[in-house]
């Protein structure tokens, strides 16, 4: 039997809490008037149970009942590792 729950895909942009992670998902839109398309960008919170996730993985996340104020999507797995490179401001100066 087919799940129900809604499912996105999108790109970790913060892990710095625990067992949350910071989602952003990028839809496409076309302009009605202009016909340009537009990205829409959301973040979601979804509860990643053990800390796998890292900065830029591109993550599967479906919905779940409420876990708290403002988390009710849940990782459902992840698809590809991202390499971020995070520059520190003592190795720019």
């Amino acid at each position: 039997m087919e799940s129900k729950r809604k499912t996105r895909v999108g790109r970790v942009v913060s892990n710095r809490m625990e067992k949350t992670v910071v989602i952003a998902v990028e839809t496409p839109r076309r302009h009605r008037l202009y016909k340009k398309i537009i990205r829409r960008v959301t973040k979601y919170k979804a509860h990643d149970e053990n800390n796998k996730c890292r900065l830029g993985d591109k993550v599967l996340i479906e919905e779940t009942r409420p876990l708290s104020k403002c988390k009710s999507w849940r990782v459902a797995e992840i698809i590809t590792t991202g390499e971020v490179a995070e520059i520190q401001p003592k190795e720019i100066a």
